[in-house]
């Protein structure tokens, strides 16, 4: 019923991470483990903007590609992006090309710039991790929002954050550690802030 699924090597892993190399090895190495500076956090929150609509897959093929384009998610870089840059990107087949993506990626990097004076993005992020992590058993029980990423979501566009909705936001919670929703029974689970 949507439980861990064991892989040839013997590990225990959440199901979507069963299929291919690259999920896998995202899974294993990365997805809910938590991550340190500013760069960092506007990566996950970019990436997991553009992945809105797609498949996670998608955007891990055109990881690369999206650091290179976006000089490695160092905010003050992206935030000088004028139109000229945002016409560079939409004719740039590596990644995913939506007008609307591209330029809330430059204005969340200025929105990034702008938080530096309280605390700065990760802190700011940080700051919204649940009280009572979740603890999903099968596939079945897991959220897609929660109390926290719905606030998180209304603070950030507060602060000028667009494609940021309280789905997109609490993908960012799993991704970077604040909420640990490897299922019960996945090797991996524990490895997360919470």
């Amino acid at each position: 019923m949507g439980g861990p699924v064991v892989g040839e090597d013997g590990l225990a892993r959440c199901p979507w991470a069963a299929g291919d190399d690259l999920s896998r090895a995202y899974h294993d190495t990365e997805w809910g483990l938590p991550v340190s500076g500013e760069a960092a956090y506007l990566e996950r929150l970019t990436l997991e903007a553009f992945q809105s609509g797609l498949s996670w897959l998608t955007i891990l093929r055109k990881r690369e590609a999206f650091r290179e384009v976006f000089a490695g998610f160092h905010a003050d870089a992206v935030a000088a992006y004028d139109e000229h840059d945002e016409a560079r990107l939409m004719a740039d087949p590596r990644i995913v090309r939506n007008r609307l993506k591209v330029a809330a990626a430059v204005t969340n990097a200025r929105a990034t710039v702008a938080l530096r004076e309280r605390g700065g993005l990760a802190a700011f992020i940080e700051s919204f991790a649940p009280e009572v992590p979740p603890a999903p058993e099968t596939t079945e029980e897991l959220q897609t929002t929660s109390p926290e990423s719905v606030a998180l979501s209304k603070a950030l566009k507060k602060e000028g954050f667009v494609f940021v909705g309280p789905t997109t936001m609490y993908a960012l919670m799993e991704a970077v550690g604040l909420v640990d929703d490897h299922l019960v029974g996945c090797h991996r689970r524990g490895g997360s802030r919470r």
